[in-house]
Order: C-alpha cells, then structure tokens, then sequence
C-alpha cells in the first residue's frame, strides 16, 4: 500500500474549495486543522498588537500515491497557490507506516466509497 500525505495550508475562506478540488480528483476525505498562524517572507502589519491576518487552516489528505500528484494540482489551481501571493502552500510526504485506515482503505486505494 503506497500512500501520500497531502498538506494544504490555506486561507480559512479557501478550505471548503481546496477539499472539494480533492475530492474531484481522487481524495476520500480530508481532515482540518483550523486557525492556524504562520508568516511568510514579509512580516504580517499589526493594529495595537493586534494581527490583521486572515485566518489560516491546514487540510491534511491521505491518498493513494498514485492519485497524489493530480490531487495536488487540483489544490494548487483552486487555491490559486501559484497566481496569488501569500494564497497558500501545499506539499505532499510519503506514508511509511499507518494504523486505523482497515475501513477506509479500500476506498482510498480503489476509488470506491465504503459503507
């Protein structure tokens, strides 16, 4: 079983696009971890201490490997990580090891929905 992690890092108001463009193209889920903070090359402006930057969410996928590379330029394109500054990143890790997915691989691996 080959299988990749998918890493999105995104604008809270792209999340709902970023795991529709997964899904369309081969992932069976996604998992969110919402507001998160992070800082690119330029330092993000302050009011009184307080930040002005939009909230941020990391959208993890598990995939098949061989799904991986066309699910991550549906993200890139939706998210438009390539054409917009400061829009987001994603990248993908290789799976050594993974316990828990029984009921779920058949559906990452084959495409199919399980019950």
């Amino acid at each position: 079983m080959e299988l990749k992690l998918i890493v999105a890092l995104v604008d809270d108001d792209r999340t709902d696009a970023v795991i529709e463009a997964g899904r369309t193209a081969g992932a069976t889920g996604a998992t969110v971890i919402t507001s998160v903070r992070g800082e690119g090359l330029e330092p993000e402006s302050t009011f009184f201490g307080l930040e002005l930057t939009a909230k941020r969410d990391v959208v993890l996928f598990v995939v098949a490997a061989a799904r991986a590379r066309a699910i991550l330029e549906s993200i890139r394109d939706t998210a438009r990580f390539e054409s917009e500054s400061g829009a987001g990143i994603a990248f993908q890790l290789d799976i050594e090891n993974a316990v828990g997915l029984n009921t779920q691989l058949p559906a990452i691996l084959g495409g199919e929905p399980t019950e």
